[in-house]
């Protein structure tokens, strides 16, 4: 299946970039030659099982053990950094679709072998962002993990119950109480593994309201896979 799958990901690539790399515009099979591909900041080390930052002996982080976020665990493919973020805002405003499975195969090789869900939900966008964009883009990196993993996607089991100024334009420390009471679950949950997939997480508030609100509907428990993941001085 996989074998077909990245077959209609390279014929997708083909179709939007020509042939061309699209980070470095030289001759490519897929969307990226394999120079760039192997230039991607793949993120390594030991990292916190709970929220993917750096932490020694890949432990769970003081922060994390002080204030436990709602979510239990994140797996996130690449840092958020050249050239992931030149892929990530292709994709989230420019529209370019097809970046979407490349992000989407890279975030699925990253999850462990085991990795399993009984959903897959794309966190949602506000209804007024949606039409403005015409697409989410969480969705549609989550339709490419969906089919390599073989979960059930879910897209509508949750929405934004009220829009929320966008998360980028809030300093952050505002973003927790931005995002507060923003979603609601339009599917029951009870005693289910979510997996949330997202393209980027930086401080995790979005994720961390999200999954207390799956699991104020019954889930048992809740995972991210994110494409990229920003480093802890953006954080400051």
């Amino acid at each position: 299946m996989l074998g077909g799958l990245a077959r209609r990901f390279v014929n997708l690539a083909h179709l939007a970039f020509g042939g061309s790399c699209y980070l470095c515009r030289g001759v490519a099979d897929g969307v990226l030659c394999a120079q760039c591909d192997a230039e991607l900041p793949r993120l390594e080390g030991a990292l916190c099982p709970r929220c993917a930052l750096p932490s020694p002996a890949g432990e769970t982080c003081g922060q994390c053990l002080a204030q436990p976020p709602a979510y239990d665990a994140t797996v996130a493919a690449l840092a958020y950094e050249f050239p992931c973020d030149v892929l990530v805002q292709g994709l989230k405003f420019r529209g370019e679709l097809a970046l979407a499975p490349l992000l989407g195969g890279l975030l699925a090789a990253r999850l462990p072998r085991d990795a399993r869900a009984d959903f897959i939900l794309p966190v949602p966008l506000a209804a007024a962002r949606l039409r403005v964009r015409g697409f989410n883009q969480s969705l549609e990196i989550a339709r490419a993990v969906a089919a390599a993993t073989g979960c059930r996607l879910a897209p509508l089991a949750a929405e934004r119950g009220r829009d929320t100024p966008a998360q980028l334009d809030l300093p952050l420390a505002e973003r927790a109480r931005n995002v507060r009471g923003a979603f609601r679950c339009a599917a029951p949950f009870a005693g289910a593994e979510v997996a949330l997939v997202d393209d980027v997480m930086t401080t995790g508030a979005t994720l961390a309201e999200l999954a207390a609100t799956l699991k104020r509907a019954g889930a048992a428990r809740v995972v991210n896979w994110v494409v990229a993941r920003t480093a802890p001085h953006a954080h400051a």
